[in-house]
């Protein structure tokens, strides 16, 4: 009976933990937003402009050495590989456009 509810216990402790890591993750994406001044279409269009037959698979906002950036992953139809644009998310420029294949994308996630 005292091992069932250590167990109880330890997997409350780690719903919890889950449910606070979601609260933080969507206070600091509201942040983020708060000092974005490119909404996320706008950037949208300006890296679509780079993939012209692309359709985005992800979108994130994000801090990335030290820039905030909107960042887009685009499949084509003629390629496996994934075409990541960066929109900075104050001036609306590109940043930059890389390939990733499958492999070092799965990668990046981990």
């Amino acid at each position: 009976m005292k091992n069932k509810l250590i167990i109880a216990g330890l997997l409350a402790a780690i719903v919890a933990a889950g449910a606070a890591g979601c609260a933080s993750e969507k206070s600091e994406q509201a942040e983020l937003q708060a000092q974005a001044r490119i909404g996320r279409e706008q950037a949208q269009q300006t890296a679509l402009a780079k993939v012209p037959n692309g359709t985005v698979k992800e979108a994130e906002l994000e801090k990335e050495n030290g820039k905030l950036i909107w960042s887009f992953g685009f499949a084509t139809p003629d390629s496996k590989d994934i075409t990541e644009v960066n929109v900075d998310a104050i001036t609306g420029g590109i940043v930059n456009v890389e390939q990733e294949t499958p492999q070092a994308e799965a990668k990046e996630k981990d």
